[in-house]
């Protein structure tokens, strides 16, 4: 039996590298791309599926830096937008499957209510803005795709938040985090065993896939402290995001996404953040 093929772009990222892992655990055919491969040139991406023609295509590419992208506007509507473009026009052409991850950024974050895949998006960020219009030009251009939305996601990948806040703790004993942002925090393990559940599916649209629970940033700082088992030499002490920066990225945020489509076609079960984020550090302390 022929092994279904799967490339992965931005496969040096947290998504990208968990959901290599584990399909090449499970036996598929994986194909990957980084820096590269420019996913914004047409004819790039047109002559990588030419010669490999895989079956699926997962684009866990893509510039996520929220600051970046308010400064550089074009740069992340290049490769979050016209990228994306690029890989549903050219999965289309050869039949394959494609996966578009997104993110809880869709959304304006002012919302007190959980917030379904049939909620009217309404970005507030340039990196929200660009992601979006990567969602809409796939809808457009593939009838064979899953947009895969997500939160505050964490990974064995540079600059990732939990390796970030633990390198804070070697050198500070005081660490000021958010206490008026909230969301899922989802471990890109458990994000890429969702991803390949609906890729053996026949399932198309939209799905949210977060972990499951509510937390402040400053509540899941404080148990990656304690996982970690720093608590006794570090203190998380909860601030105003406005308090601590005027830039973009800190600011009041409220975006708890519901997995409505994963539990109505039982595709996926999601696991509580704080199960997801104790396998995660046991396994980094191995």
């Amino acid at each position: 039996m022929t092994k279904t093929k799967i490339w992965i772009t931005g496969s040096k990222g947290r998504v990208g590298r968990a959901l290599r892992k584990l399909a090449k655990a499970k036996g598929y055919s994986v194909y990957t791309s980084d820096k590269d491969l420019d996913i914004s040139v047409v004819e790039d991406v047109n002559s990588y599926v030419k010669v490999y023609r895989p079956n699926v295509i997962v684009n866990c590419a893509g510039i996520t830096d929220l600051t970046y992208c308010e400064e550089n506007p074009y740069e992340a509507f290049r490769i979050n937008a016209i990228g994306a473009r690029n890989l549903a026009a050219a999965a289309q052409s050869i039949g394959a499957k494609f996966i578009q991850v997104s993110t809880d950024d869709v959304f304006d974050g002012k919302s007190p209510n959980a917030l379904n895949e049939f909620e009217p998006v309404n970005p507030y960020t340039v990196y929200g803005k660009s992601k979006l219009a990567g969602e809409n030009l796939v809808r457009e251009l593939t009838p064979k795709h899953i947009i895969v939305r997500s939160s505050w996601v964490y990974g064995s990948a540079p600059n990732c938040y939990v390796s970030k806040l633990l390198d804070r703790a070697k050198t500070e004993s005081v660490i000021q985090i958010p206490n008026d942002q909230f969301s899922c925090p989802t471990s890109a393990a458990e994000l890429s065993k969702c991803i390949l559940k609906l890729i053996e599916t026949n399932e198309y649209g939209v799905f949210h896939a977060s972990c499951e629970g509510v937390v402040s940033r400053y509540q899941f700082a404080r148990k990656i402290i304690e996982y970690a088992g720093l608590s006794d030499k570090v203190t998380v002490e909860p601030v105003l995001a406005t308090a601590m920066d005027t830039g973009i990225a800190n600011r009041s945020r409220y975006t708890i996404l519901d997995n409505m489509m994963l539990k109505l076609t039982g595709a996926y079960e999601m696991p509580n953040w704080e199960i997801a984020l104790a396998e995660y550090m046991q396994s980094i302390k191995k």
